[in-house]
């Protein structure tokens, strides 16, 4: 395993789907658990192979993305200048590999009990980066209601 520009080359990095909201919220079993303004839905990743490196690198890149609009409308804010809050999701299929067949595989998703303690340290390490941050039930089967604002979506990927 080899170190270039903070990333971990030659394995698969943590992955997130980013979408800016103008709110959101998320169900388990018919009951809010978690619900955001304006801010970032970030349905994330961790795969075998992720390090502390691409956990430092995403929680710098989700939190000071410049993805919000300034006063010109041009994408120069990041959700801290928004005083938008982050809902950071854990979701195992971000990983899924769709080059073969017609069903997604899954096999470079880290196994459950090694992905809760690498999820749990991500939002951790988002919090440490100064954002307000909600999460999911991490393994539960939830429902996510939002409302894409732009839309804006990004794929981040801590090895691009």
């Amino acid at each position: 395993m080899e170190f270039q520009g903070g990333v971990c080359e030659g394995i698969d990095a943590m992955k997130a789907v980013v979408q800016r909201v103008s709110q959101a919220s998320l169900c388990v079993d018919d009951e809010v658990v978690s619900a955001i303004g304006v801010g970032l839905v970030v349905l994330a990743a961790v795969q075998t192979g992720d390090t502390t490196a691409d956990e430092t690198w995403m929680s710098k890149k989700l939190v000071h993305m410049r993805i919000f609009p300034d006063q010109t409308g041009k994408m120069n804010r990041s959700v801290l200048d928004a005083g938008g809050q982050i809902m950071l999701v854990s979701n195992f299929t971000v990983a899924g590999q769709t080059r073969k067949g017609r069903r997604p595989s899954f096999v470079d998703a880290m196994g459950p009990a090694e992905a809760q303690i690498a999820f749990d340290s991500l939002v951790e390490a988002v919090g440490g980066q100064g954002a307000s941050v909600v999460t999911g039930v991490f393994g539960a089967h939830m429902m996510l209601s939002l409302t894409n604002d732009g839309p804006v979506t990004l794929i981040v990927d801590s090895r691009a």
